[in-house]
């Protein structure tokens, strides 16, 4: 699933995304991601960052994220759109705690020669809301003020298990998971939480997310269908639509225009398949709306994407 949300990422960044597409807004190789239903309220991903990026503009997200070293030795540098750079030098055992409600810019360069490795670790909005209201005794709704190459030993402890559970070789234990990811929530909010009232958090949760989306794939070839995917999430259409948007940035039939456009992509570089075939392949009996929608969305026709 990863791979096709890389694919069905916007071309033009946007203000706002989803833990599942955020990372292909930064250069980088994924070296593993979290799947199956011990992750519910956790979503990680690692990746082997280059020793050079050039300023990139990052999306918001919704939900609070752990950005964790795990090895290199890196100068990273974050700003407001058009704002003073801020320089942090970080080595293993550093993190990042991001909960911007708008983009940033973002750039680094290595120190050393070890790989610049990290771990994304992203905590579900419900699950940090229900556990700060636990530890704070009150329903006053809990921003997490941002940390740049700060150093944590419980933190990173708590890291460290999920790195590992991660990196097993069997299932991840789903009673396990979810006491790290409550533990985690805790940690955060009494540590790094303050009172941000105004701070909007509804977005679609992240394992109900990558369950529509599973769905859109497994029916790329088939009419859109809102009710459907609604019902499969256990929401109305109306209430489905303005989380999903909230969470990705596109409403679900774009996303779902973006993943058909994806596969014919693929399909056009890596097959010898024609046009009317591949247009079939993601829906389209339409050789001409077909041609219209992927210049719309890429700015070529098939025929000239394929012989880019």
């Amino acid at each position: 699933m990863a791979d096709q949300l890389l694919r069905a990422c916007t071309l033009d960044i946007p203000e706002r995304t989803s833990p599942v597409t955020l990372g292909c807004y930064i250069n980088g190789t994924r070296l593993a991601t979290s799947d199956g239903p011990a992750w519910k309220d956790l979503f990680v991903e690692e990746f082997l960052r280059p020793p050079v990026q050039r300023p990139v503009l990052i999306p918001a997200v919704a939900e609070p994220l752990i950005v964790w070293v795990i090895s290199g030795d890196m100068t990273v540098e974050a700003r407001d759109p058009g704002g003073a750079w801020e320089a942090s030098r970080v080595t293993a055992g550093d993190f990042f705690l991001a909960h911007a409600p708008g983009p940033y810019e973002l750039r680094w360069r290595a120190e050393g020669v070890e790989p610049f490795k990290v771990m994304h670790l992203y905590l579900s909005v419900p699950l940090f809301e229900r556990v700060a209201r636990e530890v704070t005794g009150s329903d006053e709704r809990l921003a997490l003020r941002e940390v740049a190459g700060g150093r944590d030993a419980t933190l990173s402890h708590l890291l460290r298990l999920v790195h590992d559970e991660l990196a097993a070789p069997l299932d991840a234990d789903p009673l396990f998971v979810e006491g790290l990811a409550q533990s985690l929530a805790a940690h955060l909010a009494r540590r790094y939480g303050r009172a941000d009232p105004s701070r909007q958090a509804a977005t679609l949760p992240g394992a109900k997310l990558r369950r529509v989306v599973a769905l859109m794939e497994a029916g790329i070839d088939r009419p859109f269908d809102l009710r459907q995917l609604a019902e499969a999430v256990g929401m109305s259409a109306f209430h489905f639509s303005r989380l999903f948007k909230q969470s990705t940035g596109l409403s679900p039939s774009h996303f779902f225009i973006r993943l058909r456009v994806a596969e014919a992509r693929r399909l056009l570089q890596e097959t010898d398949a024609s046009i009317i075939d591949v247009a079939l392949s993601v829906g389209y009996s339409s050789h001409s709306h077909f041609s219209q929608i992927f210049r719309r969305e890429t700015g070529l026709a098939p025929s000239a994407y394929r012989s880019a």
